[in-house]
């Protein structure tokens, strides 16, 4: 349960990378950013970033495109500066650098791919389509589980909620590769739509995998039908917030006896855990919904269903004509994107993700400066001691809940720039076999490594992120926040930045992330990380006023056409948001030390450029249909919002800019929510 702002051996024998690089000077307040002819008070995202929007239009390649993505292309080429010089290199087998070189040489190579067409993966279907009895499709659902697929459902380990010292497997539902049950069964046009094209791409694949027409076309019906009952059984978005309703732990036993879907007993001893005794079923009621669901469908049925996720994890790695397919449905209908990234982009990313860590070590080495780290410290504690003023001073909490969330902050981990421990990457085996082949093996080699922590004590040194991730993170079960070496980069962190504008970027950064310890689903967990209850029952009712008023805020939004935003989905998110922005700014007012305010600059007040510095981070263009896709899939608000909607509710802000009654952006005190 990692809440995010936004979703190592051989290293030795890799040289070149020792230089450190320092980024050019970045204007703190780049007013060509703004629009001046829309008054703050009208549209303040309008104001602040409408000249970034007006000077960034979308390329084909982008459904969206931001200050995240902008910083993250920037990032994209370091990377890509990083594996080629690793590539140019003379390479032992079995080193870092080989296998870069080689799976970044592979995804590039369209002529191998294009060859190659749909073999990598025929032995697998072959695999799958042998399977015979109720004992061969569990052990078959747990090797796609192994390989990365998630059919049915997701399993992990991670720490058990209410043994936070301890890990335990989980088992999250799944299996719908649209991502969201409203795609199946929502009954608006769009969705309607969306559905029509999904068949289609279902369709392609068989077809391109070598199924006659009529066999492409039974499994499109096979996989649309066990879809939607994996919809029909699915908790909604706004249960899955619920902590404790997502907390099942019960034995092997005790789930056979729960649901048969599958023989659990051969699943989990193909899964390679054949002693696993306990397992957190986080959605139970899933799983006998979908047992009896599938009651109705056969085996034959359930394979072709498991050859489509096979089939479908595989597309971006195969031959053109399959990642021309997975970008038609994926790219083109979901999101709204015109065409692929370039060939190196997907390439560089497939390497990214199989060897993260690796990367990361050569990316500090090269971009980061220890400076960096040494002022996000400061900044975190300025924050640390702000955020303890804010509880000291709220009027609705009892002094009793207070100390039990002094002590929480007081416990939080800081997690800056990249971990103190690299990933071994020795067992990580990258051959010149197929793309798909090294895709498979790694991530064997990440569930390997996640199921060799199953009922083992949690390492508080592991990282959730890779350095070069342009994100942070909060964790309720490890009470930590994190923030990679790639983040703290302007527009986020700038070191040529008035203090103002540094509080208003990063410093909300900062809070916000302290603020998830303390949102609708981390104030669940304590300064152990354990999932309990140490709120009095009077504060956790005014705490829940408070919030059911902020989400009815957010309800209330139209994001697209007829379609509003989803206050209780972003609740978590927007609580942070609102806290990050309330103590960044107490932590900025501590630091002036209760000195005169700083002269104006390009004829902002500090106030203005507090509140510009934050804005700036979400400027971005976004498609149609990337709006209605996040609005389903992401617990963020969309950038608009994460400014108006959160602004609206900061008297600083309304003083900051003479905002008056009577101005869009006004919202009434009496309206306004205060919780940290």
């Amino acid at each position: 349960m990692v809440y995010s702002f936004i979703a190592a051996a051989g290293l030795a024998s890799i040289t070149g990378c020792g230089n450190r690089q320092k980024s050019a000077a970045v204007p703190a307040i780049d007013l060509t950013n703004l629009d001046t002819t829309t008054r703050p008070g009208v549209d303040f995202y309008e104001f602040a970033c409408g000249g970034w929007i007006q000077n960034n239009p979308l390329r084909p390649e982008y459904s969206r495109f931001g200050a995240f993505e902008r910083l993250r292309e920037e990032n994209l080429s370091q990377l890509r500066t990083i594996v080629e010089e690793v590539s140019a290199q003379s390479q032992t087998p079995g080193s870092i650098a080989q296998k870069i070189a080689t799976l970044y040489a592979l995804g590039l190579d369209s002529t191998k791919l294009n060859a190659d067409g749909v073999t990598p993966v025929k032995e697998q279907l072959t695999a799958i389509e042998a399977i015979a009895d109720k004992d061969a499709l569990s052990k078959m659902v747990a090797t796609l589980h192994r390989e990365g697929m998630a059919p049915y459902f997701a399993i992990g380990v991670d720490a058990d909620d209410m043994n936070s010292k301890m890990n335990i497997l989980l088992m999250q539902q799944a299996g719908l590769a649209m991502g969201d049950r409203d795609y199946y069964l929502a009954e608006d046009a769009q969705m309607q739509k969306v559905r029509d094209a999904y068949l289609v791409y279902i369709n392609k694949l068989f077809t391109l995998a070598g199924y006659t027409a009529e066999e492409a076309a039974a499994a499109a019906d096979a996989v649309r039908k066990i879809e939607n009952k994996i919809a029909t059984a699915s908790y909604s978005r706004e249960a899955l917030r619920d902590s404790y309703k997502n907390y099942n732990k019960m034995s092997v036993a005790e789930l056979q006896q729960l649901s048969d879907l599958l023989d659990w007993k051969a699943y989990f001893t193909a899964l390679g855990l054949p002693d696993l005794d306990t397992v957190n079923v986080r959605q139970r009621d899933f799983y006998p919904a979908l047992s009896e669901a599938l009651s109705e469908v056969t085996l034959d049925e359930q394979k072709l269903y498991l050859e489509f996720n096979l089939l479908d994890a595989a597309a971006p790695y195969l031959s053109d004509d399959f990642q021309n397919a997975s970008f038609a449905f994926y790219g083109k209908t979901l999101s709204g994107a015109q065409q692929q990234k370039p060939r190196w982009k997907r390439a560089l990313a497939t390497t990214d993700g199989a060897l993260s860590e690796a990367l990361g070590q050569l990316y500090v080495e090269k971009y980061f400066p220890a400076s960096s780290k040494e002022k996000m410290l400061q900044l975190v504690g300025n924050l640390q001691k702000a955020l303890g003023q804010r509880i000291d001073g709220l009027t609705w909490m009892s002094d009793a809940t207070k100390a039990k969330a002094q002590e929480k902050l007081a416990s939080f981990t800081v997690k800056i720039g990249y971990p103190d421990q690299w990933r071994d990457y020795s067992g990580l085996d990258i051959q010149k076999d197929s793309y798909w082949a090294n895709v498979c093996r790694s991530n064997i080699f990440d569930m390997e490594y996640q199921l060799s922590q199953a009922d083992k004590p949690v390492d508080k040194g592991r990282w959730y992120m890779s350095p070069q991730t342009v994100n942070a993170y909060y964790n309720p079960t490890t009470n930590e926040i994190c923030f990679p070496a790639a983040i703290l980069q302007p527009p986020f962190f700038n070191p040529d930045a008035d203090d103002a504008v540094n509080y208003g970027a990063i410093g909300v950064v900062i809070g916000h992330e302290m603020t998830h310890g303390f949102d609708d689903q981390g104030r669940n967990y304590d300064k152990d990380g354990n999932l309990t209850d140490w709120w009095t029952a009077e504060d956790a009712a005014q705490f829940q006023e408070r919030a059911e008023k902020l989400a009815a805020q957010y309800d209330a939004i139209i994001v697209l056409d007829t379609v509003h935003a989803n206050g209780h989905f972003t609740l978590g998110e927007n609580i942070a948001d609102q806290g990050g922005l309330q103590v960044a700014h107490a932590a900025y007012k501590n630091s002036l030390a209760g000195g005169p305010a700083p002269e104006p600059i390009d004829g902002f007040t500090d106030e203005q450029r507090f509140y510009l510095g934050y804005a700036t981070l979400w400027s971005e263009n976004i498609r149609d249909e990337e709006i209605l896709r996040r609005t389903k899939i992401d617990p963020h608000s969309l950038g608009r919002w994460r400014v108006n909607a959160a602004l609206r509710n900061l008297e600083s802000f309304f003083t900051a800019f003479d905002i008056q009654e009577g101005d869009p952006m006004y919202l009434a005190p009496e309206d306004r929510v205060t919780i940290w």
